[in-house]
């Protein structure tokens, strides 16, 4: 009886090339999940710092509700806008503020965010093509 050789060349060529992709996905798989914890950590800071704003927020209408206007005058500057209706600015270094309308009643006006927008410019150790 003849036995046939076993040609394991080709077999070899697709262990490697599965190989190879199996790795390059890896990879892939692993910079995409470290860059979304990047992502989910920043939104968590900046949400937050909101609830932060809004809570202190809630503490000056508290605080209103119980002893009228001039016990947060000191604390917060309370803008007349006529009508008797004052305006209460609440802004942090964050860049966050936070208005509330005050007319017997009170009322939150505005959200807003006025951070100033910086570009990374940080690749790592990315060739920079030049």
């Amino acid at each position: 009886m003849k036995e046939l050789p076993i040609k394991l060349g080709p077999l070899a060529l697709l262990l490697t090339v599965i190989s190879i992709c199996m790795t390059t996905l890896a990879i892939l798989t692993f910079t995409t999940a470290r860059a979304d914890m990047s992502l989910a950590d920043t939104h968590a800071s900046t949400v937050a710092e909101r609830y932060e704003l809004e809570t202190e927020g809630q503490e000056v209408m508290a605080k209103i509700r119980k002893s009228g206007l001039s016990a947060v005058s000191q604390e917060y500057k309370a803008e007349p806008v006529g009508d008797g209706t004052y305006v209460i600015n609440i802004t942090r270094d964050n860049g966050f503020s936070l208005k509330i309308r005050f007319d017997g009643e009170y009322n939150i006006l505005e959200w807003s965010s006025n951070r100033e927008w910086q570009e990374n410019t940080d690749i790592g150790n990315l060739w920079p093509g030049r």
